[in-house]
């Protein structure tokens, strides 16, 4: 699998890098715990969306813990995004490792 760590998420958040940061997770968990800037689809809203993306695109797809946007990396891959990657341990591990202020659900 294509993953990324939540320590270079926010590195990528820091920089300048070109990306999209995909936010899969349902409305009610938004409103819980959220980064700015993130693109919000949730993963069953996905295939139908799908061509509302670039390709081309650089994506970090983040969830709760990682298991959803793993399964939105996988598909977005056969679909030709070579570019997707997993954000490993989700929101939940970007509030534990890298912003504390974000809170945990």
């Amino acid at each position: 699998m294509h993953g990324i760590t939540v320590e270079e998420l926010a590195a990528w958040r820091a920089g300048e890098r070109d990306f999209i940061l995909l936010d899969v997770r349902e409305p009610f968990e938004l409103k819980m715990a959220s980064l700015t800037g993130a693109l919000h689809v949730p993963m069953r809203d996905i295939p139908e969306r799908v061509v509302d993306l670039d390709p081309a695109a650089e994506l970090a797809v983040m969830c709760h813990y990682g298991t959803r946007s793993e399964r939105v990396v996988q598909f977005l891959r056969s679909r030709g995004f070579t570019r997707a990657h997993n954000v490993e341990g989700g929101i939940d591990a970007y509030s534990e490792r890298v912003d504390r202020t974000i809170p945990r659900y």
